[in-house]
Parts: structure tokens; sequence; C-alpha cells
């Protein structure tokens, strides 16, 4: 402890600015990896470069998000699961510049804790620069904020910052979808990022046996099927949107079904989903079964088993089903858009459920 009389230091006051500079030479390779034409992968200036010309692009509209992983991050802490959870920020981001047509191009992250432990940071970070490398942006540059009294011991939270780009009059923008449009459905890998609050009360209320083998997947853990990083969809959905055979994309993130879709419907379109098309996941029934969620809450509040949503006219149907097949998706018709008020129905075997035109007000109050 320092005396009355004794020099303080930044580390006396609980940050380690020689942890930060280490962290920052640790995550080099990992930051070099994720190369790719416009970027030189290189970090540690005040700010990353981007060529837009070198990335192929000659009139591009450039497209920013920005997200985290909500308190998925906490099961991740939890169960010192780490190497994972960096995956999700990413794809949280990316996710959302491809349904507007948009190739993501590169990737800042933000990581903040009360103490910095560089074993802990660096699995975050590789997990970063994995799912860089799966979407095929360039991670140029970061921020570590070391905040002692702001985290408890062992806590962290990330945010992801993603700017991508488009031609110009090649973006998605939904006008072009219409009543007589299909909807397919491109599988999710399980809860994805949103809905984590639900689930750990859950599992705190039921006292579930988080290390042991799922009741509906023997194979694998529970906490495994809980902390399966959310699907990146770019290098699929890239190549359909690029050849003009998608007129709409709606990430199935916060909202669920109900309120995701309506987003990207124009006046006069009506989404109608059929519950009973898929099979919905034994994660997702086992999630329904334990809380006795009644099914308009799992549809806004879980994916159910659909990550993204594609709106697709007819002739172009079984096209883009085979291509998502050939790369290794699972899709399938969820439903169609018909001439009504803007909003979303899903029916199934267990009722039916609407989201209206006023669904915005809500989602956004």
């Amino acid at each position: 402890m320092s005396g009355k009389n004794s020099s303080y230091t930044y580390a006396d006051a609980g940050v380690s600015i020689d942890a930060g500079n280490a962290l920052v030479k640790a995550i080099g390779p990992l930051v070099k990896a994720t190369r790719r034409p416009g970027a030189d992968g290189e970090i540690g200036g005040f700010g990353g470069f981007f060529d837009p010309k070198a990335a192929g692009y000659k009139d591009p509209l450039l497209v920013a998000g920005n997200d985290g992983v909500g308190t998925k991050v906490k099961l991740a802490i939890d169960h010192d699961l780490h190497d994972r959870i960096g995956i999700d920020l990413v794809a949280m981001c990316v996710n959302d510049l491809i349904v507007q047509g948009a190739e993501p191009l590169f990737f800042l992250d933000y990581f903040a804790t009360g103490k910095l432990e560089n074993g802990v940071a660096e699995r975050v970070i590789a997990g970063i620069a994995e799912g860089c490398k799966q979407s095929g942006c360039a991670l140029i540059g970061g921020e570590t904020a070391e905040m002692p009294g702001m985290y408890a011991a062992g806590d962290y939270d990330l945010a992801g910052f993603c700017v991508g780009a488009v031609e110009r009059g090649e973006q998605l923008t939904g006008e072009k979808v219409a009543p007589g449009h299909v909807l397919i459905g491109v599988a999710s890998s399980g809860v994805h990022s949103n809905g984590y609050s639900l689930v750990r009360r859950l599992a705190a209320d039921k006292q579930w046996k988080l290390d042991r083998p799922a009741p509906f997947d023997h194979e694998r853990l529970l906490i495994d099927t809980l902390i399966e990083p959310t699907r990146i969809y770019v290098k699929s959905l890239l190549p359909l949107v690029r050849e003009g055979l998608v007129d709409g994309m709606a990430h199935i993130t916060g909202g669920g079904l109900l309120e995701n879709i309506p987003r990207i419907l124009p006046d006069g379109a009506h989404a109608v989903i059929d519950a009973d098309s898929w099979d919905q996941p034994g994660l997702m029934a086992f999630l329904q079964a334990q809380g006795a969620i009644e099914p308009s809450e799992m549809a806004r509040t879980f994916n159910c088993g659909v990550g993204m949503v594609l709106a697709v006219e007819p002739q172009h149907v079984e096209t883009v089903i085979a291509r998502l097949v050939e790369v290794g998706e699972s899709a399938f018709v969820v439903g169609r858009v018909e001439d009504a008020e803007r909003g979303c129905t899903v029916r199934g075997s267990q009722g039916t459920w609407s989201a209206r035109e006023d669904w915005e007000a809500e989602h956004f109050a």
C-alpha cells in the first residue's frame, strides 16, 4: 500500500499498462490471420485503415453496425468458456450487415473488465478473430479497457463494431418484397445471442446440471448446447444476394420471428409463418417445456430454430434452397408474404399469434 508520501502509480489504482501492452503483443498473430484485400491486419496505431478500392468496390455504400452478446457472456465467464463468445460478437454484427446486402469489411472490438487477465482476454479475442475469418472481414483494431471498481472480479463485457459495403443500387431494403414472395428459413445453431436472461433464470430456478449430458442430446453437455456460437451466414448468403436471387432478409435476433420479419416488409405486406413446417430443435422444445413458455412468447423471445428468413420470388425457391444445402446450411420454406396490413402472423398446432404494423413503436420504445 502506498504511504502518505509515496509516489503513486497507475498500477496502484488497479490498472496495468504492462498487461495491456502484453495483450496487444500476444494477439498480434490473431489479428494478422484476419487479413483480407483492403486491410493489412496490423494493429497498434490510433486507427485502422481500409481501402474499398483494393477490396474490389467501385461505388460502394458503407453500412455500419454494432452489437454485443448480452448476458450470454455471463455463461462464458461462469463456466470458463471464453474461447467461443467472441464468435458470437462478430456474428451479431456481420449478420446484421449481410441482410442489407453488404459484405463485412472490417471489425473492431471493445473488451472491458475490472482487472485484465491476459489469458482470458486472449481467448476471447481469439474467438473474435475466428469470427472475422468465418465472415471474411478483417480485425483492424479494438479497445481494451481496464476499469477497477466497475466490474466484479472475473467479469467482463464486450461490444463489436463492423463496417461493410455494397455497390450502390444493390443494397437490400425490402422494397422489392411483395405479396407472393416465399419465405425461406435458414436454421440457427442454437439460441444464438438473444434470450439468455430467460435461459439463465430457468437454469437457476430449475437447477439444471449444466455439466451433464443434455436431456435432448446425450452426446453433448447441456452447457455446450447453450454456449454454442451464433451461426455466421455471410459466406453462404452473399453469393445469392449478388446474383439477385434474394429480395429481402431478416436476421432473427431479439424480438424473434414476430418482430424481426416485419422489418423487411413494405406497407401492405404481411408475413404468414407456418410453425409446423420445420422441426423445432430439441433445445427449443426443452426451453419451452422447462419454462411452460407460451408459443407467442417463444416466437418473440427466441429464434425457434430459424436464424435467418429470406424473401424469395417463387421461381427462385428451389435454386436458393439447393444452393444453401450445398454449402452446408439447412434451409426450408417457412411461409409466404400475403396482401394485408404490414406485420407477421405465426400459425401452428400450438395456436396463432401476430405482430402488426404498430410493432415498431413497442420495439423501439
